[in-house]
């Protein structure tokens, strides 16, 4: 088979590069190792950037986002015992929309398949070259031929393994906590995010619908589950969530649990000849910040117009894309690290570092300038922004 770009990995990132290209008159074949209902039912994050948003509705992929989406125009920072909220749109000017990511990735696999262009689910033994991937699906070995590979496929995909050894330099930190999340049947306690800083560990109140509340609380990376019977899970976020006032947190039957290791990772380029690597293929971020689809989203608008450019006879485009991209990418892992050092204790409970935070979180909700920093980097810097 041959098209003009091969898309590895039927994420946001696989997803919304193949609508772009397929806008511009650009053929893709998008290729996902999973099922269809594997991939609309995984539960990832569901926090927007309004930029984002902004280019869904611009192709056309935002019509149910828009009638479902809880707009917020605001987020809390709570600690000793005291909530602060950062007026995020009045210090902004823009506002974050949450819907789930498996929402929007039915919206995007309805959208592909609307336009009649191949999107193969269940391939295997993917193998990515330069201008080739060779898979199996249905029993049968299958080449793809095209000008241009783009590699959508996740941090734990076969795109950015199969580049030589040597050729990429990688940046990367562990951090010494994880998440537990749970996803639980009750409507959210508070409209809008929760950040709680608490001396016995982080905590989190978001939402993915007005009936469904998504939290999390600050574990050890080696964290067991099997210690956290649902009674134990919402006692402890009644306590880190708790304040001197005003505030109960709704509990109600838990759908589903896990724990998630936080780590930084970034690899440069963000290519290898003609394959290109996009969102969670070549870096990761502490979710904390709530910027990992919105990055992917942000890399695949480079990539497509890059592309454009190339079928135009300019090459530029694709030349500088890497650079492009990681002038984002690494300030959004320093806005993610400094959430993440800001609001999770040390696992050795060291009170110099208490005191550091406190001061920290103290000047961010008394300075206008500290708050318009946080506010700017968290509804997302402008798509353009280089």
């Amino acid at each position: 088979m041959r098209t003009q770009v091969g898309i590895v990995g039927a994420g946001p990132a696989g997803l919304v590069l193949a609508h772009l290209l397929h806008r511009l008159g650009i053929d893709s074949v998008v290729l996902e190792n999973q099922t269809r209902e594997h991939i609309e039912r995984r539960i990832r994050a569901g926090v927007l950037e309004h930029g984002t948003v902004d280019l869904l509705t611009e192709i056309g992929l935002a019509e149910r986002l828009h009638k479902e989406r809880m707009v917020h125009h605001g987020l809390e920072l709570l600690f000793d015992g005291e909530g602060h909220r950062i007026p995020l749109t009045e210090l902004a000017g823009r506002e974050i929309s949450i819907y789930g990511q498996h929402e929007l990735v039915k919206d995007l696999v309805a959208a592909r398949l609307a336009t009649g262009r191949p999107l193969v689910f269940s391939v295997s033994d993917v193998a990515v070259s330069d201008r080739l991937v060779e898979y199996t699906v249905d029993g049968r070995r299958e080449s793809l031929e095209c000008d241009i590979v783009a590699g959508c496929d996740g941090y734990h995909g076969v795109c950015r393994p199969s580049i030589p050894a040597g050729a990429l330099q990688v940046y990367e930190r562990d951090y010494p906590y994880a998440w537990l999340g749970i996803l639980a049947r009750t409507p959210p306690s508070s409209e809008e995010l929760i950040y709680a800083y608490h001396e016995r560990g982080f905590a989190l109140h978001s939402m993915r619908s007005p009936q469904i509340t998504r939290l999390y609380l600050q574990v050890r990376p080696d964290e067991n589950l099997d210690g956290w019977p649902d009674e134990r899970i919402w006692t402890e976020l009644q306590t880190r969530l708790s304040r001197r006032r005003g505030f109960h947190l709704a509990d109600g039957p838990i759908l589903e649990k896990g724990v998630t290791a936080m780590r930084s990772f970034v690899v440069e380029p963000m290519r290898f000849g003609r394959l290109f690597l996009a969102g969670d293929a070549a870096h990761i971020v502490p979710p904390t910040g709530a910027k990992g689809l919105n990055l992917a989203v942000a890399d695949v608008a480079v990539l497509a117009t890059a592309i454009a450019d190339f079928y135009r006879g300019d090459e530029s485009g694709l030349n500088a894309y890497s650079e492009r991209c990681l002038r984002r990418v690494w300030r959004v892992q320093h806005f993610s690290w400094w959430m993440t050092s800001m609001l999770h204790r040390p696992p050795d409970g060291d009170p110099f570092s208490h005191r550091l935070q406190l001061s920290q979180l103290r000047y961010v909700v008394g300075s206008t300038a500290a708050a318009t920093s946080l506010a700017e980097n968290y509804v997302g810097l402008p798509l353009d922004w280089t």
